[in-house]
């Protein structure tokens, strides 16, 4: 008997996020019959792989979504705004990765290790992808909610600069030529901003210079000067736990790092625990890997895991004066499973529901 398999269309193929999706496809499970990329206009007729083969990428209109069961969309917030409904009322199931949704009610935030049973809980026929800095510490602490229940979480985040997307990674590159070989830059207040300004000037993607420095902001500026990177940390665990009373308090700080983000977690559990006890729960966790061995100098950093699927996760304590506490300091590829690949997986979970004989 022949299997159907669903088509799939992915918004926004050619950039960042899109590029590493491509690469993702072709390396998990066929899964899929048609896989259909669209783009802009003036993307439309360039040439990418996926699964081995030449596909020509489409210009993004409504026509393009006939036929689409599934449609990803790795694309700003705007652009998935306008067409994730219009790729629903072709037919199709609309999974977006931008933050235009997030927060509705009716669209389940979702992420596979946690929380999979709400993909079918679609009201409008879309699915939204979490930030990539709370899916970075989220399927560990899924994991241990689960055996204790989390009620309060502390986060302080170190986020690489391809956070940003492309000009991010280009600032970050080219302030690093900049002042390579000079040591005398970053000894004085302010020598590494003249160095970098006089050279690429001051229009960058972050306030400060990244490059021999870290920068205490990511994201837009919101109510009581929070970010809005931080306001996410909160907003998006609450939701994905099914915690609406959880207390988050978060700090987003950008780092000079390319790929993978990083963050230190002290979070609070319901139910006594031991280290020992969480470290085992997350060795048993499908999607973590545990690297946390500091006698020997083990512990996750983002230039050893970068590439790479899991969680990683180290630096597992409990803390000392603060009762059923543990401390952790969690790795994610942030364009990985902190986008395509937890894009990637609810998609799989709805080529499942939807393959047919």
């Amino acid at each position: 008997m022949s299997i159907r398999k669903p088509t799939l269309a992915v918004v926004g193929a050619t950039g960042t996020v899109g590029t590493v999706m491509l690469s993702i496809l072709s390396q998990r499970s066929d899964v899929w019959g048609e896989i259909r990329l669209l783009a802009s206009a003036r993307s439309a007729g360039k040439v990418l792989k996926v699964r081995g083969e030449d596909v020509v990428v489409q210009e993004l209109t409504a026509e393009a979504f006939d036929g689409v069961d599934v449609a990803m969309f790795d694309v700003p917030d705007e652009i998935a705004a306008q067409w994730a409904p219009i790729a629903v009322s072709r037919g199709a199931i609309a999974v977006d990765n931008s933050g235009a949704f997030r927060m509705d009610p009716e669209v389940p935030l979702v992420v596979p290790e946690v929380n999979p049973a709400q993909v079918r809980n679609r009201p409008k026929g879309i699915i939204s992808n979490p930030n990539c800095t709370t899916l970075t510490m989220i399927d560990a602490l899924g994991t241990l909610h689960a055996g204790w229940g989390l009620k309060e979480l502390v986060v302080s985040s170190y986020q690489a600069a391809s956070g940003a997307g492309k000009s991010g990674v280009d600032r970050l590159y080219d302030e690093i030529a900049v002042i390579s070989g000079n040591r005398e830059v970053g000894q004085h207040a302010g020598d590494v901003r003249a160095a970098v300004s006089d050279k690429l000037g001051e229009e960058s993607p972050f306030p400060a210079p990244l490059a021999l420095n870290v920068v205490p902001w990511a994201g837009s500026l919101k109510d009581g000067g929070w970010s809005s990177e931080e306001l996410k940390v909160r907003n998006e665990s609450r939701k994905i736990l099914g915690i609406p009373d959880l207390r988050v308090s978060a700090t987003c700080v950008r780092v000079p790092v390319i790929t993978t983000h990083s963050l230190a977690v002290h979070a609070v559990f319901e139910r006594p625990l031991t280290a020992e006890a969480a470290r085992q729960a997350l060795i048993e966790a499908p999607s973590v890997v545990v690297l946390d061995d500091p006698a020997e100098g083990e512990w996750p950093t983002p230039a050893d895991v970068v590439g790479s699927d899991p969680t990683f996760v180290g630096r597992i304590r409990q803390a000392l004066d603060f009762p059923n506490t543990i401390d952790l300091f969690v790795c994610g590829d942030n364009l990985r499973k902190g986008a395509a690949l937890n894009t990637a997986q609810i998609c799989e979970l709805l080529a499942k529901e939807l393959t047919k004989p």
